[in-house]
């Protein structure tokens, strides 16, 4: 017999944890948070390895409204008060993790969230409701489930003689313990140029290596590509400074006698086949997977991506395990490399879409929606000051939508964030506008600093479908028609304001699609 039964069980007091731990508090639910240590944050104490996170905290924005500052504030969770904002934690630009891992344990403590510490989950099964065993032997039943672990297991490439190397959990961080050595890194992500960049003062020589061209975040717009922060080893690279990117295949990795290693690396752009080059040091920076190997045969969730991420419906619920859900980094699937679901300015808005999806389908809770009358400059108004506001849409671009459901009687109902392509209720199948943020679709094909490319007038209204810059799309979803879009044209300060540029050609495409004729 279970110690604890309970409707809602989070697996998981990281950043994702407490964020929807903190929405299932707030409406009275019966939930428990398990942790496998002994404080919120167990992953940022360890993780990034050289302790300078990625996510930005911008301070000093010029404006006052908390909303938009959410837009430049990518680590604080989302509640009510204004003492628990990550801004008040840290003024680096690019903060200590530490500071990260204190404002988590602070958070916790302030909500009141209930949270069980020294709690590893080792085992998940589903009789009938879900079974879930921590290892001093300690189960808990629950209805519904929300793993909110993170990715916690190595994502190790299957190279023969890997398992002699490093991986960049375990390799020493210290530059010391590099001094005149030739290095390899296996892994083109942000953990392997942190990891490049803090040896480049002592090593002889290091080399990168991946089978994929390096990208950008500055040209891709994802943030999980490499960032500028961690680029200094290009730098070195393009001034002939000994160190080197090598885009191919490691084929092998051997480790001699004398403990030094020989990989094969197969190139992609010049006319070797393979070549054996010498190292002292391998370090494998190839990112982290999910770890289904607490979930029993009968609720193991089906994977994606590799077999690295739960593979989810748009309303973050596993697509093989009813009422067993996700929060967090492991939601990136539904964005993977493309969008924020795998960063905290993501996935917190998702715990809110998610929260509000399980209040609406088990306590009968209506998606939080405002009426306002269905004449088209009433709904143009609403969507221009959403947008010029709105921290949710912005960082969860394409993701996350605003909804305008007409009621056929004269008015409407504005929900905001709600998941793009979410099904049912709350926005029906009698249509809908769906309101979002986007880049444009070849938005990644160019150089962001090439002048030479062409870019539209800021002002020109008719071709706002060709912009490459965020800007918001207001679709109309209508039963037996095709998808009707209409862009709001980019702006350099993203103010979508203007009475002649931004608001009239919306009004018109709201009168358009809501009068009684043929479109």
């Amino acid at each position: 017999m279970p110690d604890n039964s309970l409707d809602y069980l989070v697996i998981g007091a990281g950043p994702a944890g407490l964020q929807l731990g903190h929405f299932l508090h707030e409406a009275g639910r019966d939930y428990l948070i398990l942790e496998a240590s002994e404080a919120p944050g167990r992953f940022f104490r360890t993780f990034p390895r050289h302790r300078t996170l990625i996510s930005i905290n911008k301070k000093h924005t010029g404006w006052d409204d908390p909303e938009l500052n959410l837009r430049m504030d990518w680590n604080s969770l989302l509640s009510d008060d204004p003492e628990l904002l990550f801004t008040r934690y840290s003024n680096r630009y690019f903060p200590a993790a530490d500071d990260l891992v204190r404002y988590l344990g602070d958070f916790a403590r302030a909500r009141g969230l209930r949270v069980s510490y020294d709690s590893r989950v080792v085992r998940i099964e589903r009789p009938e409701k879900f079974l879930v065993t921590v290892e001093d032997g300690t189960t808990y039943e629950a209805a519904r489930v929300i793993v909110a672990a993170g990715v916690t297991k190595p994502n190790i490439p299957p190279i023969p003689g890997i398992e002699t190397a490093d991986t960049y959990a375990e390799a020493s961080t210290d530059p010391a313990d590099y001094i005149g050595k030739r290095v390899l890194i296996i892994g083109k992500g942000n953990s392997g140029f942190e990891t490049a960049d803090n040896l480049i003062e002592t090593a002889a020589v290091i080399h990168v290596a991946g089978p994929h061209s390096l990208r950008m975040a500055w040209r891709t717009h994802y943030v999980g590509h490499l960032r500028a922060i961690n680029n200094g080893l290009l730098d070195t690279y393009q001034l002939k400074s000994q160190n080197a990117l090598l885009d191919g295949d490691v084929r092998r990795v051997e480790r001699q006698a004398d403990g030094t290693y020989l990989a094969t690396v197969a190139f992609a752009r010049v006319n070797e086949v393979t070549k054996d080059i010498p190292y002292d040091r391998v370090i494998v920076c190839t990112g982290f997977r999910f770890d289904v190997s607490i979930f029993a045969a009968g609720c193991r969730p089906e994977l994606v991506i590799d077999g690295r991420f739960p593979a989810l419906t748009p309303a973050y619920e596993s697509v093989s395990v009813p009422d067993l859900y996700f929060a967090g980094t492991l939601t990136q699937s539904r964005d993977f490399r493309r969008g924020t679901s795998g960063f905290i300015h993501g996935f917190r808005y998702g715990a809110r879409a998610l929260h509000r999806i399980m209040e609406s389908r088990y306590h009968d809770v209506p998606w939080p929606a405002r009426e306002l009358p269905a004449d088209p400059a009433a709904l143009a108004a609403a969507v221009v000051e959403r947008i010029n506001r709105t921290s949710a849409l912005w960082q969860q671009f394409g993701l996350l939508a605003d909804m305008i459901v007409l009621d056929g009687a004269g008015g409407a109902r504005y929900l905001e964030e709600v998941p793009f392509d979410l099904q049912g209720p709350p926005v029906g199948d009698r249509g809908h506008f769906a309101i979002t943020l986007e880049y444009g679709p070849h938005h990644d094909a160019y150089d962001p600093f090439d002048i030479a490319v062409g870019r539209i007038a800021q002002s020109d209204a008719a071709r706002a479908h060709e912009g490459h810059y965020l800007h918001p799309v207001v679709r109309h979803h209508f039963p037996g028609e095709p998808v009707a879009a209409h862009h709001i044209t980019e702006n350099l300060e993203n103010e979508w304001n203007s009475a002649e540029v931004h608001v009239e050609p919306l009004r018109a495409f709201f009168a358009r699609r809501t009068a009684p004729v043929p479109r």
